[in-house]
């Protein structure tokens, strides 16, 4: 079975050799927004032969094609998901560093208000929030 980012990157005319063809799939099945670092784990566990460079090149190509999005959450590291067909936000736990993927009308609607206000169309935008659980910033709490 072909997984969607494989088939996006064959839909691109990529080349698609087996390793990337484990490498897209380790991308596709992630419900997390996994670094270069643990993509490799989860890869070797499929294909011991991947090298850290392979999947270095690999996720690096994939970006360039606009098939994946890179974040940096705030923790040193480039993280990974695919480019999504709907837009949709982070919301990012300081604490345990657990990704939240949503989407608001209203931020998208206050964030277009915003940019008419400056004389703007907005084109395109990202939206990262960052907190700690409710209760865990408070002495004696969390």
């Amino acid at each position: 079975m072909t997984s969607r980012i494989e088939q996006r990157c064959i839909d691109k005319g990529m080349k698609m050799t087996e390793q990337r063809r484990v490498i897209a799939r380790v991308l596709s099945e992630a419900a997390d927004h996994p670094d270069v670092e643990e993509v490799y784990r989860r890869a070797t566990g499929i294909d011991p032969k991947i090298s850290i460079a392979t999947v270095y090149r690999t996720v690096r190509l994939f970006e360039e094609a606009n098939i994946l999005e890179r974040h940096d959450f705030g923790d040193g590291r480039a993280r990974y998901e695919e480019s999504p067909d709907e837009h949709h936000d982070h919301l990012i736990d300081m604490q345990s560093g657990k990704v939240i993927e949503f989407h608001s009308d209203e931020i998208e609607a206050l964030q277009r208000e915003i940019a008419r206000r400056h004389g703007f169309r907005l084109i395109g935008h990202r939206l990262e929030l960052y907190g700690v659980p409710l209760g865990a910033d408070e002495p004696g709490k969390g």
